[in-house]
């Protein structure tokens, strides 16, 4: 599938399984954070949303303003962290780049990358939505 061209309906209609869509903010600067620290790639990007890649996996983010008919809106609070008791794993990063990457794109270190007893190698980072993006890398 092209998501670069792909129609909304076309994408609606392909989706299987289990899905995760974001409200965020701001999903142009979001965009740039997930290309630029997990390198990760963003297709039809606009200012209401984006179609998001990691590897074979996609998701998607939405503008708050996109959902103003939507019940989960009124849940959202209007400043402060949204994802918290969420972790977005990324098992395919390397969290010493993230770590590095993520500081340098403003996201908050949470954790810096620690070896953990159940064979990963992770840090937390956190972006300005509040949403922890964890890179893990299984150990030796």
């Amino acid at each position: 599938m092209d998501f670069e061209t792909v129609s909304a309906e076309d994408f609606g209609k392909s989706l299987r399984g289990i899905g995760l869509n974001l409200l965020v903010r701001d999903v142009v600067a979001l965009c740039g954070v997930l290309e630029t620290v997990f390198d990760m790639k963003a297709h039809q990007v606009s200012t209401d949303f984006a179609i998001v890649t990691y590897g074979d996996q996609v998701f998607q983010l939405h503008a708050d303003g996109t959902y103003h008919s939507n019940p989960l809106l009124s849940l959202l609070p209007e400043s402060g962290a949204r994802g918290a008791g969420l972790e977005i794993r990324l098992y395919d990063t390397d969290p010493d780049v993230a770590a590095d990457r993520g500081a340098a794109a403003g996201m908050h270190v949470l954790q810096a990358p620690t070896d953990k007893p159940h064979g990963l190698r992770e840090c937390y980072l956190v972006c300005e939505n509040g949403y922890a993006w964890v890179a893990s890398r299984a150990l030796g």
